[in-house]
């Protein structure tokens, strides 16, 4: 049910608020695209600015969009074990399908730490857990043992896995519980991981291409490991594109290019420099990307 291209999507912003036309309209892009399942309230959709109203709206709008067609795995991580419960709680009283649960950030816990922040969430809520380790961003690696440890209890059913680092994938999987969904959380290591025995992606670049990350995975469960390679190519471009600057100000700014949402981020996020506004424009180009409507 976790598997596949996910896209972490964006949030759009007008005049200070959440757009929530241009977020309905992002999800059917989306869908009709072939995206397997949706992330509101990641990293990419600036969790960290949204109120706590806004939050709870964005994950509603998010179920109330996909109308079942495809999974709403909703972002409700924080570094307050507490204040992640309510979160989630909220998630699963309003019909999300799984969580995702970053590690907690700044205070940097041990790795027991890591194991009963995990485990007291999933001890107050019967939806599936997915963690989600992104040292880069929040200053504690979620080592693989641990992980393993995490697996066994029951509705902790995966992990995004945004370290880049191959060889720590590899252990997530060879330690953890048969049938534990890993996902790539980096764009340019997803057909690696799916060569290892990962299973798809929660994804940035498949907000501005869906279709293409998406028919690369497919074609990788296919067996036509010819085309999947010369998708994963043929993406290179627009996945440096994506990280040219922190996430999600290229996402952002490439969405708008493609006429689809405003280019508004909030503070302490800024607008995209005009040298890499002309390179992020140039992979666009080079994609094939439609200047109004998207990919198509």
């Amino acid at each position: 049910m976790f598997t596949g291209s996910i896209t972490a999507i964006v949030t759009p912003f007008r005049d200070g608020h959440v757009d929530e036309a241009a977020f309905r309209n992002l999800i059917e892009f989306q869908i009709a695209n072939g995206t397997a399942g949706i992330v509101p309230c990641g990293t990419t959709g600036e969790s960290a600015t949204l109120s706590y109203e806004e939050h709870h709206r964005v994950i509603e709008l998010a179920i109330e969009s996909t109308a079942g067609r495809i999974p709403v795995i909703a972002g409700t991580g924080s570094n307050s074990t507490a204040e992640t419960i309510e979160l989630t709680r909220h998630a699963e009283k309003a019909g999300a399908q799984a969580a995702l649960l970053i590690t907690p950030y700044y205070n940097k816990p041990t790795q027991q730490g890591l194991y009963e922040h995990y485990r007291a969430v999933a001890s107050e809520t019967g939806l599936p857990i997915i963690l989600y380790n992104v040292p880069g961003r929040t200053g504690v690696n979620m080592l693989p043992e641990t992980v393993g440890k995490l697996s066994e209890i029951k509705n902790i059913v995966g992990i995004k896995e945004a370290t880049g680092n191959l060889q720590q994938v590899s252990d997530v999987l060879e330690y953890s519980k048969k049938g534990f969904i890993v996902l790539s959380g980096d764009d340019f290591t997803t057909l690696p991981l799916l060569a290892i025995g990962g299973h798809g992606v929660i994804s940035v670049t498949s907000n501005v291409a869906p279709k293409m990350v998406s028919d690369m995975i497919k074609a990788f469960e296919a067996g036509n490991l010819e085309e999947a390679k010369k998708l994963h190519y043929k993406l290179q471009p627009l996945h440096r594109a994506m990280f040219m600057e922190t996430n999600p100000i290229p996402v952002k700014t490439a969405l708008a290019m493609m006429g689809m949402t405003g280019e508004e981020m909030r503070l302490p996020l800024t607008a995209m420099s005009e040298a890499n506004r002309s390179k992020l424009s140039a992979a666009l180009k080079e994609l094939g990307a439609a200047p109004k409507g998207g990919q198509k």
